[in-house]
């Protein structure tokens, strides 16, 4: 005898690996469908993008392409990282649509909220990061640029310094999933998360000066949305498992389970 999940199917590992097979194709193919609706305004996107960086620049100053093939490839190479981003949400629902089939009901109740919740919170630090952080940071270095020296950057050293600003700040503001994720399975409690809150807030300082540029202002803009952060997912942490532990009986599970099957 032996409990399964709800409509979990004896399917071979082959019929396993066909469906991850199908479901890989559809997000690949959702990415390209996205960025071949993208293609036409490249140029467009690029300089939405960028700017943040261009109101900042001295007068008549002008960002430059150090590459012959700049021009064309730096656009195209944001619009299909634009692409994936946008198709984010298609990529999750095809994970979720692969591991659901094997979540009892009480963990599809949790794991629902949490990927709509990780799908926002990404856009969110993006968002975050643009609006936000990138006026501040530019405004700072043009200030900060020597006299004598002219403010002139590279399309390409651009591209690759936000890319990795906004991945850096979309998965930070992943972190009260995280602690959520991390409290709901029993991997940690609310009051050890209360008791490493200051190695937490150091590790916050040391994650920002690795994933961002080696100066103390984008580090800190980094580091302290990460500790608050933490601080809600502590916040949220405790309301999952106060919610969670009503839920610990047998009786409580007992309709939780389909019917047994003969093994």
């Amino acid at each position: 005898m032996s409990d399964l999940p709800e409509n979990d199917q004896h399917m071979p590992l082959v019929s396993h690996l066909t469906e991850l097979r199908t479901r890989l194709l559809r997000c690949v193919a959702a990415i390209f469908i996205i960025f071949a609706g993208l293609f036409a305004f490249t140029q467009q996107i690029y300089t939405f993008v960028s700017t943040p960086l261009r109101q900042y620049l001295p007068v008549g100053a002008t960002m430059i392409a150090t590459d012959v093939s700049s021009p064309f490839l730096t656009p195209l190479k944001l619009t299909m990282m634009v692409s994936l981003f946008l198709a984010i949400p298609v990529i999750l629902h095809q994970i979720w649509g692969f591991i659901a089939p094997g979540l009892y009901k009480h963990e599809k109740r949790v794991a629902v909220p949490l990927l709509i919740s990780s799908i926002l919170l990404f856009y969110i630090g993006m968002a975050f990061a643009y609006y936000f952080v990138f006026p501040l940071i530019f405004k700072f270095f043009a200030a900060a640029t020597p006299a004598g020296v002219e403010m002139m950057t590279d399309i390409a050293s651009y591209l690759d310094f936000v890319m990795t600003l906004f991945f850096a700040f979309g998965v930070a503001f992943e972190i009260p999933v995280a602690v959520v994720l991390l409290v709901w399975i029993g991997v940690v409690d609310v009051k050890y998360l209360k008791k490493i809150r200051p190695y937490v807030i150091i590790g916050c300082f040391v994650v920002g000066m690795i994933l961002t540029p080696p100066d103390i202002f984008s580090q800190t803009l980094l580091a302290v949305p990460m500790w608050m952060l933490f601080e809600i997912g502590i916040l949220f942490g405790a309301l999952v498992s106060k919610r969670e532990r009503p839920d610990e009986t047998p009786a409580d599970d007992h309709n939780d389970h389909p019917p047994a099957t003969q093994a």
